[in-house]
């Protein structure tokens, strides 16, 4: 069993990956969150979005290879290299903060290495609202993420609603953040794992 937990900064990735890692004892491959480009990227975003990306990018490369190569019957991936692509990626040259030249060579890349990858059998999106995010940011207390734009997680939103709606094709589970608390109330998590268990089935 694969899954990937998908969704926006803040939104509760690691935090759930976590929790069904422990349920399920299985395997969990997280989100890089020790890119060295991550400070400088949010004090200038243009200068830095290309070399982030890659960073990121390759880091996911490597994290699918040790995936595959593991041999763990249960998997839980705290965020997917689609995201990489398709909300950061494509966001940020949407912004005019990455060339099209730098995306077009990231692309390329991008694409090279999903051949590689298989689908995870369910992806559960953790839809959020700004407010929820924020309050959940400032939660966690990360020093670079404290100046983060709400412009910037509004566009990211609608990058993921767009993904989640018109691009994605795999089995989705979606979980709203703003309404399904599952750190203060564990009944989400056994409806969230009922869930899985029978998209799981039947795949």
């Amino acid at each position: 069993m694969y899954i990937a937990i998908a969704g926006n900064i803040g939104s509760g990735k690691t935090t759930l990956t976590e929790i069904l890692t422990r349920r399920y004892g299985a395997k969990a491959y997280y989100e890089e969150t020790d890119n060295p480009y991550l400070g400088d990227f949010y004090n200038d975003m243009s200068r830095w979005a290309f070399q982030l990306q890659i960073s990121f990018l390759g880091s996911r490369i490597q994290q699918t290879l040790d995936m595959l190569s593991s041999g763990d019957e249960n998997i839980f991936q705290d965020r997917t290299i689609y995201e990489d692509a398709h909300i950061f990626a494509d966001n940020l040259h949407a912004m005019g903060l990455m060339s099209t030249r730098d995306f077009g060579t990231y692309m390329k890349i991008f694409e090279l290495t999903t051949n590689l990858i298989p689908q995870p059998d369910v992806l559960i999106y953790l839809r959020a609202s700004i407010p929820t995010l924020i309050t959940q940011i400032k939660r966690r207390g990360r020093d670079y993420e404290m100046n983060i734009d709400e412009d910037y997680l509004r566009r990211l939103n609608e990058k993921y609603e767009h993904w989640i709606n018109d691009i994605y094709r795999g089995k989705l589970l979606i979980v709203d953040k703003d309404v399904d608390d599952f750190v203060a109330d564990p009944t989400i998590i056994d409806r969230i794992c009922q869930q899985l268990d029978e998209m799981v089935a039947n795949k």
